[in-house]
């Protein structure tokens, strides 16, 4: 699914009605004709079209962040996959204003970079990485990894965001990213390693244990690139169940 399915973005469209346009054949933003919808709720969806269709093409992914209902983010990421941010980070406890960030793994295009706290760690550094993408996914991140980098750097992360476990949780599946992973099929390198383990590994790291901040860095990573098939299998899921579902039915004169 692509953005350009999406009419929910616009004022006063909401799910029954985007279903509703589905259903009559408007699958997407071209094939809007002004039909089906009162003539108010038309011109607003006919100038939405004109100006996101601008932005899409500008690639200003950030248009959509304030738009989109925030659990339909994902709808963003068939039209920028590679500069999509799959982010998670390692801290020192679960208290944003007391506790430390120890490491950010970031993977993007295929890559992942990490920044060590003491190393390459900086609000210029988050800056960068966020200015370089256009669609964050993270794992419960609404509720903790932005959070905590907002409060530990005075960074402003202002990229549309699509959240795994609420994500995964519309699709039936609850838990931890492991367990959620273990329910897609996803195998982890490091299976025996967890977040207890990641605080532990950054102490044993700060009193020079050889191996411990290697290890630690290869766990943050295996969590962003395992996001990223988690991510590909939720979708597509997702656009079975809330897209080719619609369409299938055809429209419906009752509603």
């Amino acid at each position: 699914m692509r953005i350009e399915n999406s009419f929910v973005p616009v004022d006063g469209v909401g799910p029954v009605t985007e279903r509703k346009l589905w259903r009559a054949g408007v699958t997407e933003w071209s094939a809007f004709d002004g039909q089906v919808v009162g003539p108010t709720r038309a011109e607003r969806i006919e100038a939405f079209i004109e100006e996101a269709t601008h932005r899409l093409q500008r690639r200003d992914a950030r248009f959509f962040r304030e738009r989109v209902p925030d659990d339909q983010h994902w709808r963003l990421y068939e039209n920028v996959r590679e500069e999509t941010a799959f982010l998670d980070i390692e801290t020192t406890g679960l208290d944003r204003y007391a506790d430390r960030v120890t490491t950010v793994s970031i993977h993007r295009g295929g890559e992942t970079r990490t920044l060590v706290r003491g190393h390459d760690l900086s609000a210029d550094e988050l800056h960068a990485e966020l200015e370089a993408s256009s669609l964050l996914v993270t794992f419960n991140g609404r509720r903790f990894d932005v959070p905590f980098l907002e409060a530990s750097f005075d960074v402003s992360v202002d990229l549309p965001h699509a959240d795994l476990m609420s994500v995964c949780r519309e699709l039936g599946y609850s838990g931890g990213l492991d367990a959620v992973e273990h329910a897609f099929g996803i195998e982890r390198e490091r299976p025996d390693i967890s977040g207890r383990d990641a605080v532990r590994l950054w102490h044993e790291y700060e009193r020079g244990q050889d191996g411990s901040l290697e290890t630690l860095i290869e766990y943050n990573q295996e969590d962003t690139e395992n996001m990223r098939p988690l991510m590909e299998q939720a979708t597509a899921k997702l656009h079975r169940q809330v897209f080719e579902a619609a369409r299938r039915e055809g429209a419906d004169p009752a509603e």
